[in-house]
């Protein structure tokens, strides 16, 4: 299946990854810029998880949400601008799940202005669409 046959949309770009090994593997780009070994969350030793991995993505990707947002509501974002996520990996009756929370810190705007920033992206940000209705996700602002 390529992208063309996923949507009629544009594709802008396309990230590509080889992975092997699962959880305790290695994943590489086709462009070598990503070249990670992965591990079981709870070892020790170098690597990394798919839970943090996801969480870095989603972080970045809101930012720059963020930024759009910020602009339609005539903000500039500072910058020291941070969001720190947190991915979890749950287990309940229906089997292994995502649950994620975004905390978000936007020094020297208004708090209520911020919200309405946060709130905003999480309606742009297409890790928050691809998400949306499908895991628990809590947004604030430090």
């Amino acid at each position: 299946m390529t992208a063309a046959t996923v949507t009629d949309d544009k594709v802008l770009y396309t990230g590509r990854t080889h992975t092997t090994g699962g959880r305790t593997g290695a994943s590489r780009s086709d462009d070598g810029r990503l070249d990670i070994t992965l591990t079981r969350f709870g070892t020790v030793g170098p690597g990394t998880n798919p839970e943090q991995l996801f969480a870095a993505g989603w972080s970045a990707c809101f930012m720059g949400a963020m930024a759009r947002a910020a602009q339609a509501e005539g903000v500039r974002l500072p910058d020291d601008l941070a969001v720190d996520a947190e991915v979890d990996l749950v287990q309940g009756p229906g089997g292994f799940a995502l649950a994620a929370r975004l905390t978000v810190s936007v020094p020297g705007v208004d708090r209520d202005k911020a919200l309405a920033i946060v709130e905003g992206a999480h309606q742009l940000c297409p890790y928050s669409k691809a998400t949306r209705g499908n895991i628990a996700v809590e947004l604030s602002v430090a």
